[in-house]
Parts: C-alpha cells; sequence; structure tokens
C-alpha cells in the first residue's frame, strides 16, 4: 500500500468516525428540559453546560461549512477526488451558513426541521467523502505523481 493510499484511508476513515458521535445527541434531551437547571445546588455545571452549549453550537455548525469551503476548494482544484463531491460541499456549506445566521437571527430554530434539511448536504458530503477516501483513495494527478 503505497503512502498516498496510507493517507487517503486514513483522511476516510476519521471522516467516518466522526459519524459515529451523531447519535450521542440524543444525550442531550435530558438536560434540555424546562426544569434541569432550576432548583438548589451548585451553578457551576450549568455554567459549563452552557460554555459546551455554545462551542457545540459553533463547532458543529459553522466549522462544516468553513471546511467545506476550503477542503472542496483544495479538492476540486487538485482533482484528487471527482468533481461532484466539492460542489456538493460547497452547496452544503452554503446552505449551512444561510442556516446558521437564520438560528443566530432567531429566524428558525436550532433544533427545528429546516435546520435539519440545511445540514443534509453538508453531513452528505462529509459521509460521501470518508467513504470515497476509505475505499478509493485519491485519483491519479500530477500532484500525487511524486508520492
Amino acid at each position: 500500500m503505497s503512502s498516498l493510499r496510507k493517507y487517503s484511508l486514513a483522511a476516510g476513515l476519521f471522516y467516518l468516525l466522526t459519524f459515529v458521535s451523531i447519535p450521542t445527541l440524543g444525550l442531550y434531551r435530558s438536560v434540555r428540559g424546562p426544569s434541569f437547571a432550576t432548583g438548589p445546588g451548585p451553578d457551576l455545571p450549568v455554567i459549563v453546560g452552557v460554555l459546551l452549549e455554545w462551542t457545540f453550537f459553533f463547532g458543529q455548525s459553522f466549522i462544516p461549512a468553513v471546511n467545506g469551503v476550503l477542503l472542496g476548494s483544495l479538492l476540486y482544484q487538485s482533482r484528487l477526488v471527482p468533481r461532484w463531491l466539492p460542489v456538493l460541499g460547497f452547496i452544503g456549506a452554503a446552505l449551512l451558513v444561510v442556516s446558521w445566521f437564520a438560528i443566530l437571527a432567531g429566524g428558525i430554530s436550532a433544533i427545528s426541521p429546516a435546520a435539519a434539511v440545511a445540514a443534509l448536504p453538508i453531513a452528505l458530503w462529509e459521509f460521501s467523502l470518508g467513504v470515497y477516501l476509505t475505499f478509493r483513495g485519491f485519483k491519479p494527478s500530477p500532484i500525487t505523481a511524486g508520492w
């Protein structure tokens, strides 16, 4: 196995690994309840929870759009993957950014059908890229000729 194939396999597996964490979103249900933070007790866990929720919102809603644009443009120009993959990333990034600003402006809820639909293309981009890199690897390109 060439070193280039090892890199694409590792990248693909890491992309697919991110989808293992999606079911953990169900663990948030109890802390989102209306009576979770009311009552006597220390405030520190609530403060830490709030900070983690802000970080989660930024990290899971905006950073994938940045990734879609940056990595997508590199893969599009280098032609290391089929052109439709980075284009899907660009479309997903645009929808995710629009959704993110709509959530910040109060136009839609962060947990709503509209937000879920806006997140589907970027999720499809990441999953498709992970599968492609894991099972196919990079396409031959002048960039990879020296590897």
